[in-house]
């Protein structure tokens, strides 16, 4: 069987694309993969606390390798960081690294380019699948997530803090995307089958930084 690490956000489509790819036999995944923003011991871009990425980790039953980076960092820093964390996946045996890419062909040629350079393959389980499709199907499959993250230049910030579901998506501009791939929002998954146990939480505040992105806080509970 082929070792594979996901690259893990947290979000639906790595969550429904991870549940794709276990459903492949030839296939075993051994670890999820997420960048952290150390400063703020958050993941980078959805904004969601680390403490919440570990119970989902837990909850899927799989071991949680962070990348580091810091609020500051550049581009090549972060290539570094994964670079590095790559290396050592690879020589324990990990040929591999899945995403939840559904059609950016700059992204997913970035991407394998990148993993060639440590010997690694990329997989994208929901490649060119129809994005609306993608996410009626996320929903029928009983995977429950909320929106973390709100463009204001894509869509109205009240979609931050929002429950992912058919009257979200009957809500949104006709031009996003209803899988928000072209970073329209992010979003925490906190049920659905590949779950053990739902993710416990509370929503906090939303606030608006750099003028554009709207972040709706989540608070783990017990």
């Amino acid at each position: 069987m082929k070792k594979v690490l996901f690259a893990w956000s947290g979000g639906k489509d790595s969550a429904l694309a991870l549940y794709v790819l276990r459903q492949q036999e030839d296939v075993e995944v051994v670890g999820l993969l997420t960048t952290v923003t150390q400063d703020y011991d958050r993941i980078s871009m959805h904004g969601v606390q680390v403490a919440l990425l570990e119970r989902q980790a837990e909850s899927v039953g799989l071991p949680l390798i962070k990348v580091f980076i810091t609020k500051n960092s550049s581009n090549e820093d972060y290539e570094s960081a994964m670079r590095e964390a790559l290396e050592k996946q690879r020589a324990i045996g990990v040929s591999a690294v899945a995403f939840g890419d559904i059609f950016l062909e700059d992204l997913r040629k970035h991407r394998e380019e990148k993993l060639a350079l440590v010997d690694m393959q990329g997989l994208f389980p929901l490649w060119k699948r129809d994005t609306t499709e993608l996410a009626r199907e996320f929903i029928a499959l009983g995977f429950k997530a909320i929106v973390t993250c709100a463009d204001s230049q894509a869509v109205s910030g009240t979609f931050a803090g929002r429950s992912y579901d058919e009257q979200l998506l009957a809500d949104l501009p006709p031009t996003a995307d209803p899988c928000f791939e072209n970073g329209e929002c992010h979003s925490f998954v906190y049920d659905g089958p590949i779950f053990r146990d739902p993710i416990a939480f509370s929503t906090g505040e939303i606030v608006l930084r750099d003028e554009r992105f709207w972040y709706c806080d989540l608070i783990p509970r017990d």
